[in-house]
């Protein structure tokens, strides 16, 4: 009978052993693909290098990822300067910062706005998924975008940004325009 004592507790030892293995190795995934650290009301300010103001970035909460070096924002809002301009601002739901903190990837209902200045009007764009390159100062969609520069309202599938002097914007297919003429 001891011998078969023995035989039981090993097995119950190695059962253990494996559980307790297991355990480990579930809470080693979980934590590869959990943020790293996080913030609740983020703030990130880049200046140039004159030390003016060259964007600032906030959001409600931001969560960056060791395990590819992202960044999730939720409800980012980015504003990006020119000299002797308005700002643009651009708001989206969500957005993700690629590890070389120059691509931002922004996610669902996205809007982009410019107040009135001297030398131009308004401007309101509506779109969704847009990518931003903050070093080039440039955005695209491959989404539908309007654009809002009362009284005229254009519409089309497609768009590129240039948000620095010279300013383009260009919607890429099924352009669409109502303008109105004083």
């Amino acid at each position: 009978y001891q011998l078969y004592i023995y035989v039981v507790l090993a097995a119950l030892i190695t059962w253990w052993m494996q559980q307790l293995y297991e355990q480990r190795q579930t809470e080693i995934k979980i934590a590869g693909n959990s943020p790293d650290f996080f913030s609740s009301g983020y703030y990130k300010k880049e200046m140039d290098l004159q030390g003016l103001p060259k964007s600032v970035l906030v959001a409600d909460k931001m969560q960056h990822y060791k395990s590819d070096g992202s960044t999730h924002l939720e409800k980012p809002m980015i504003t990006l300067y020119n000299p002797d301009a308005e700002p643009w601002v651009i708001q989206a739901e969500k957005g993700i910062m690629a590890a070389d903190g120059d691509h931002l990837q922004l996610n669902g209902h996205t809007v982009i706005n410019r107040e009135a200045s001297k030398h131009a009007s308004a401007l309101k764009v509506t779109t969704s998924d847009l990518r931003v390159t903050l070093s080039k100062n440039y955005a695209e969609t491959n989404a539908w975008a309007e654009l809002v520069s009362p009284p005229n309202i254009t519409s089309g599938t497609g768009m590129e940004v240039t948000f620095v002097s010279p300013i383009h914007l260009k919607l890429l297919s099924k352009v669409k325009g109502r303008y109105e003429i004083e």
